[in-house]
């Protein structure tokens, strides 16, 4: 069991990490903007979730069989790539959301949360920052080498929530604004969907060290 100190220094750099700008808060944020605080939450909560899965595949070695297979690490690279992309064309292309909400192609929360947690899972950079982050801070004399990673990884989680969580509703808040704005809310998906698009493509692009 990690020590105090050692957790808190985690948490810490789990905050800061989790704030740099990436695939994941993006998203969060333009769900925020274009559907509101629920809908960010949601957002939030499926890409804090999903890390479970990594922590679970870090602790047992898992990732990095992946990380080491060229073909897995591309198919699955692939797969996240195509999907970001497939939801961003999604967003891209929808209508603007109307100040009462009756909007047809609005994504219900429960729908966000599950395009949240797979666009997490299927993305192997995740993987590869979880099997290079975690062991940084195992330390030989606290004990079990799986048993701390499995406890920053939960630690990551609750702090990546919080962030991604605050994050999400400033972006509703500035969402609820511009949406006073005619033809504002087809702009914000418009942007929304490029970023996430973009952020596609990167994904594909993406080369190991």
């Amino acid at each position: 069991m990690p020590d105090i100190q050692q957790i808190l220094l985690f948490a810490v750099t789990s905050a800061i990490l989790a704030v740099t700008p990436g695939p994941d808060i993006l998203y969060v944020i333009t769900r925020g903007m274009t559907q509101g605080r629920k809908s960010a939450m949601a957002a939030a909560a499926g890409f804090s979730l999903g890390n479970i899965t990594h922590t679970v595949f870090a602790v047992i070695g898992l990732s990095a069989v992946v990380m080491s297979s060229a073909t897995i690490f591309t198919a699955i690279k692939l797969l996240g790539a195509t999907y970001l992309i497939y939801i961003g064309w999604k967003t891209f292309t929808a209508k603007s959301t109307s100040l009462d909400g009756k909007d047809a192609k609005i994504l219900s929360p429960k729908a966000i949360f599950i395009q949240s947690i797979t666009a997490n899972v299927v993305n192997p950079k995740v993987a590869l920052f979880f099997i290079a982050f975690l062991p940084q801070f195992v330390r030989a004399e606290n004990g079990s080498a799986a048993s701390q990673m499995a406890v920053f990884g939960l630690v990551f989680i609750v702090c990546t929530f919080i962030v991604f969580g605050i994050c999400g509703i400033l972006a509703g808040f500035i969402g609820d604004y511009l949406k006073r704005h005619e033809k504002a809310g087809t702009l914000m998906n418009r942007i929304a969907g490029a970023v996430l698009m973009g952020l596609g493509l990167s994904l594909a692009l993406y080369k190991r060290a």
